[in-house]
């Protein structure tokens, strides 16, 4: 064994002891450290400042990171390794990772049961005592798969081109079977009565979870291999749990359509509605559904990350020193940061506001072309780059297009639309002001309804509902009719018209 050495992270006042040698990468996903292209050495996404200590300039960091800042010590943490004891500044992550309080209608039953809401970035879980609905015990964590790529697509590829498939199972469900452990350490000796695990996410996490090959989802026409329902054992899953607690990943609705938006019709009971309804879940892969109790029809498209700030000059995920809100008053560009700290960067929520901002002031055309030098300055050192604003045309585009095409073969009109639900973390902070002024969302605010996290809330709803006997879930999925975007003769031109900012 090689000798131990110390890591020094600043400012979170940690010290890691690790085999000399040790790729940084690791050790710092867990503290903190994002990691957008999966390691691989083409974003800047991962770099980290050396205070003290000696870490060698790579290809890449010379490729990326300009002469100043390595002299200052920047490196990028996916090439660098621990080989002597270093001093490291950081920013921790603080995620505010979307549960859900929401109260329900159920019929009681016996025992604990356990909702889990996968995402791409963020897991949440919540213990329910199934005789009273009550919440007992929330516990929320970021994708330990993310130290393999930020957003879908680089999972797809680490697990079908990079033989990563079988690592990305194992962690998941690792992480899925600690978080319940700690879930149940707070259920006073109850921890034997657990009958139930419901799982939901989208198409990618499920068969990485299920053990299912992601290899048909990575080339045309994107066709899921075995997208059903799934059930194991807990100690099928290595579950070191006390009881026989039986596990179900509910089914995902298309190939690149999850259970995660099965659970939010579940939630937002659209397949109850008598007038014609929306849900909505925006991220990397923009899934969306559209109808009423008559029929129902759902898409995905690949939004890009730009709505998580992968892609984005500056761009970061919704933490410490993010910022989050962007307005012009008196035209002066006024920006809330996260945590009230010096600026490092913009997230999600405040890339839409920024171009919404833009497009006010007149700094950013309906073309998307910006004025005055190509650079609209935020907050210093933050400022959008032309490209930044390409990419969040090309993910508002994507999302604009599939859901016009959606209400279009439901043979109907955006005005028709009575209300449209935003499911999801994005879609509870984002200005829905901002999103209809950049196009993303072409209804009028009023109408856009913030649902918080659906996916979790259809999973507990499904706890209560997945009897032997209960077919409702199964009765749900057979009317959603699944629509392959890229089939529709219409959606290039209808994609490209999308791109442009309204006027």
């Amino acid at each position: 064994m090689s000798p131990a050495v110390s890591i020094e992270l600043l400012p979170l006042g940690k010290t890691l002891r690790v085999e000399r040698g040790t790729s940084l990468q690791d050790v710092l996903f867990a503290q903190g450290v994002e990691f957008p292209c999966g390691g691989r050495g083409r974003c800047k996404g991962c770099r980290v400042k050396v205070l003290a200590g000696e870490a060698a300039v790579s290809v890449e960091d010379r490729a990326l990171i300009s002469s100043d800042e390595l002299a200052a010590g920047w490196r990028l943490s996916c090439r660098a390794s621990a080989g002597g004891d270093l001093t490291l500044e950081l920013a921790q992550w603080e995620a505010a990772i979307l549960a859900d309080d929401t109260g329900f209608a159920f019929t009681p039953q016996e025992g604990l049961g356990v909702a889990v809401d996968l995402g791409t970035t963020t897991l949440a879980a919540q213990l329910l005592d199934l005789r009273t609905g009550h919440v007992l015990a929330v516990r929320t964590a970021l994708n330990a798969q993310g130290r393999h790529g930020a957003d879908i697509m680089s999972r797809v590829e680490f697990a079908a081109h990079r033989g990563g498939q079988a690592t990305l199972m194992e962690l998941i469900r690792k992480q899925i079977g600690q978080l319940i452990l700690e879930l149940l350490s707070t259920a006073a000796g109850r921890d034997s009565e657990l009958r139930e695990v419901v799982i939901v996410g989208n198409t990618v996490m499920h068969h990485l979870f299920c053990d299912v090959s992601v290899e048909p989802l990575s080339r045309h026409p994107f066709e899921s291999a075995d997208g059903g329902l799934k059930i194991f054992s807990a100690a099928l899953l290595g579950w070191q749990i006390a009881s026989a607690a039986t596990v179900r990943f509910l089914p995902s609705l298309g190939s690149f359509v999850g259970s995660d938006i099965l659970a939010g019709v579940l939630a937002t009971r659209l397949h109850e509605s008598d007038a014609l309804v929306a849900l909505v879940d925006l991220g990397t892969n923009g899934e969306m559904v559209v109808g009423n109790r008559e029929r129902l029809l759902c898409a995905s498209t690949a939004a890009g990350p730009a709505f998580e700030g992968a892609r984005i000059s500056m761009g970061m995920r919704a933490a410490s020193g993010a910022i989050s809100e962007v307005s012009v008053t008196e035209g002066q560009v006024r920006c809330r940061v996260l945590g009230n700290v010096t600026p490092r960067g913009i997230c999600g929520s405040g890339l839409v506001d920024a171009v919404a901002a833009g497009l006010e002031s007149r700094r950013i055309q309906p073309s998307g072309r910006l004025t005055g030098g190509g650079v609209f300055p935020l907050l210093e050192p933050v400022s959008l780059t032309q490209a930044d604003v390409r990419e969040l045309q090309l993910a508002k585009g994507a999302i604009a297009a599939g859901l016009r095409i959606l209400i279009q073969q439901w043979g109907a009109r955006l005005e028709n639309v009575s209300r449209l639900y935003l499911a999801g973390a994005f879609g509870n902070y984002i200005n829905r002001t901002s999103a209809q002024r950049i196009g993303l969302l072409e209804l009028p605010p009023e109408k856009v309804i913030s649902a918080g996290n659906t996916a979790l809330l259809g999973a507990k709803l499904a706890l209560f509902s997945l009897h032997e006997n209960d077919g409702s879930l199964a009765a749900i999925r057979q009317r959603i009719h699944h629509v392959p975007l890229n089939e529709d003769p219409q959606f290039q031109e209808i994609y490209v018209d999308a791109m442009g900012f309204p006027g």
